[in-house]
């Protein structure tokens, strides 16, 4: 008599297990792709400006998507380890004695970043998503002044950036392949 309930339960977790294999799978076939996935979140985000442009509203949802992406491009800028407290730690360890190889200079020491490429895919290209369905509904298009939020977020986006490259330059690492050596075949010649 209450055996409905159950199968009904268990059939619930199995379609939601079976949907989110598919999506798994989606994603590990998009992986190797990287222009194309950044091209197709190039052009969701172009359809979601369209959207909130067209409808002339949702700029607090749109001001929220850009501090969102402003966060996920600094954690994909910066490196895993900080050189600031690893250099701290490095003055701590030499007055208790010899330790390892810790300078840039002794030896190599990869790039490796605090949020990688293909999270800050997913996650930029999830939340342009999740902003586009908030356009849907009225109760997130709060009236406000949108050059305000405009300046303000230029204004945010400037010091941010203008401190990360003074980090970038302080401890001289460069988070992309621009300028750096390359060692290939013809290289050696």
């Amino acid at each position: 008599m209450n055996s409905d309930p159950p199968e009904e339960a268990n059939a619930f977790w199995a379609q939601k297990s079976a949907i989110e294999q598919r999506y798994q799978a989606l994603l590990d076939r998009a992986t190797p792709h990287t222009t194309e996935r950044w091209a197709f979140t190039g052009v969701v985000l172009l359809i979601y400006f369209i959207r909130v442009l067209y409808a002339q509203g949702w700029y607090i949802v749109t001001y929220a998507l850009g501090i969102y992406l402003l966060n996920l491009f600094l954690a994909f800028l910066q490196p895993k380890f900080d050189p600031s407290l690893e250099m701290d730690m490095a003055a701590d360890a030499a007055e208790e004695g010899p330790t390892l190889p810790m300078r840039s200079d002794e030896e190599f020491r990869p790039f490796v970043r605090r949020l990688p490429e293909f999270k800050f895919w997913h996650s930029a290209t999830r939340s342009i998503v999740i902003a586009f369905g908030c356009t849907l509904f009225r109760v997130f298009d709060i009236p406000v002044f949108w050059p305000i939020l405009l300046i303000y977020f230029c204004i945010l986006f400037t010091i941010t950036m203008k401190r990360q490259i003074r980090h970038m330059v302080k401890y001289r690492y460069i988070p992309f392949n621009i300028g750096k050596r390359s060692y290939g075949k013809s290289s050696f010649k």
